[in-house]
């Protein structure tokens, strides 16, 4: 039984280790964007379909909840805060694919909460597009998180053990 406590602590500490990474390739992808268009002073094409461009978001996922008063501001960081808070817990109890699963979304959603704190805002970058046609811009902090929330549904879905 000890041993078994000695695994699952490690294995946390694996969890943590990749919420850092994740939260460090989401921060160095995200300052480097940010020097990178102020120096340019616009988007940066790269394929016919993809860009780098450059927009603040002040709500939460693709826009929505976007609201000029701070105290609506500060209610949704927070409310994203026990989201956070609530998903390290459901962590904690998982099985090793789950918590990789929930580090996944973690590690992104503490990245975007720290821009939330730092800038006000998310910068968002990603700006994938066919013709005229251009999806969410987004950045890689929600690449972690979308990632995540879909090996959890296939996870539930396909590999849920009957109790």
């Amino acid at each position: 039984m000890f041993e078994n406590k000695i695994k699952i602590q490690k294995f946390d500490f694996y969890s943590l280790g990749l919420i850092l990474i994740i939260f460090s390739l989401d921060r160095l992808s995200k300052l480097y964007v940010i020097n990178l268009i102020k120096d340019r002073d616009s988007e940066i094409f790269l394929y016919d379909f993809l860009n780098i461009t450059l927009n603040w978001n002040t709500g939460i996922a693709f826009g929505l909840l976007s609201s000029n008063t701070n105290f609506f501001y500060h209610f949704v960081s927070a409310i994203i805060l026990l989201i956070i808070i609530y998903l390290i817990y459901l962590m904690v109890k998982e099985d090793n694919y789950g918590k990789i699963i929930f580090a996944l979304i973690i590690g992104g959603a503490v990245g975007n909460l720290y821009d939330r704190l730092t800038y006000f805002a998310v910068p968002d970058f990603i700006d994938f597009h066919i013709k005229n046609f251009h999806w969410f811009t987004f950045n890689i902090a929600d690449v972690f998180i979308t990632f995540g929330i879909f090996f959890m549904l296939i996870k539930e879905f396909f590999f849920k053990q009957n109790s």
